[in-house]
């Protein structure tokens, strides 16, 4: 029969982000029929007697666990995968999946750089025999086309030269757009979409405050309920509160897997020294949500120095 302490270990090896793999095997390598039957019955999450005292898995639970385990390969392949095919893949599948996963859209065309973006293109190309532009254009039918097309395609000048007055113009363009419009349908202003798909990173941090100056309130905040819009924004203008809020929204005791898959792919896929700044805010929250191999993962790349 397994001990308190041992159902407590399993338990604990089972909660949170990803598994335990060390104290999973240090228990099941000396289990026997009762000793595992005697787990069981500690793991009333994951197992249950039905009406006729059947003994039977949670078919909802053994799900999530199945994910669970499989996040350490995810992170894994996202990690070794080559940037341009990681991306496309990434794009493609969040394509596929429909407007639900649009988000990953935006957060791939707009924390890249233009050359990574390129390459991502250039990738889609050749996994999938069209271009991503294509693709988009002829499988989203909503107001997100327009907005889409225009930031997967975009090759932004990557200098540092930002025009004060032109910041302020675009951001009263982008005011007026916003307050005296439609709220859902600015994500198909020509003027809105040709700002945030054109100007710079640097150009649109301005913009930014400019209109924060202006409006008395941020872009974001005014964008609420425009939430794809609001998204790009944040991407584009304050890629920190994007990673702050992935992170919290994934170590959250009742996170959903959408959510946890975003933790994954962010800390995969990012190489900007920001996302260090805000993992190091979550260190507390990693080392009690995050389980064994996963989190060594986890840990070794957002500690990693580049070479």
């Amino acid at each position: 029969m397994a001990s308190p302490s041992e159902v407590e270990v399993f338990n604990h090896a089972l909660s949170g982000i990803g598994v335990d793999e060390n104290s999973l095997v240090s228990i099941l390598v000396k289990s026997h029929d009762e000793h595992k039957k005697s787990i069981r019955k500690g793991c009333s999450q994951l197992f249950f007697e039905d009406e006729r005292q059947f003994e039977r898995w949670n078919q909802t639970a053994i799900k999530s666990l199945k994910a669970e385990f499989k996040r350490f390969k995810d992170v894994v392949l996202l990690s070794l995968m080559h940037p341009w095919e990681r991306d496309a893949r990434l794009l493609n599948k969040a394509l596929k999946k429909g407007p639900q996963q649009y988000n990953i859209i935006v957060e791939i065309a707009c924390t890249r750089s233009s050359d990574q973006l390129l390459g991502a293109r250039k990738a889609y190309h050749s996994l999938f025999d069209q271009s991503i532009e294509e693709h988009l254009a002829s499988h989203v039918k909503g107001s997100e086309r327009k907005l889409l097309v225009a930031l997967v395609s975009a090759y932004r000048y990557e200098g540092s030269k930002v025009k004060e007055d032109t910041a302020k113009s675009e951001a009263k363009a982008l005011l007026n757009a916003i307050k005296d419009g439609d709220k859902k349908k600015v994500m198909e202003n020509d003027e809105v979409v040709r700002i945030l798909t054109t100007r710079s990173k640097p150009h649109l941090k301005e913009v930014y405050q400019q209109y924060k100056k202006i409006s008395g309130k941020t872009i974001i905040e005014d964008l609420e309920v425009v939430l794809l819009l609001k998204e790009t924004v944040e991407c584009l203008c304050t890629p920190q509160a994007y990673f702050t809020r992935v992170f919290d929204a994934a170590l959250r005791d009742n996170a959903n897997e959408d959510a946890k898959k975003a933790l994954t792919r962010l800390v995969a896929t990012q190489e900007d020294e920001e996302i260090k700044e805000v993992a190091a805010k979550f260190q507390d929250k990693i080392e009690e949500r995050v389980k064994g191999a996963y989190k060594d993962v986890l840990v070794g790349v957002l500690a990693k120095e580049e070479t």
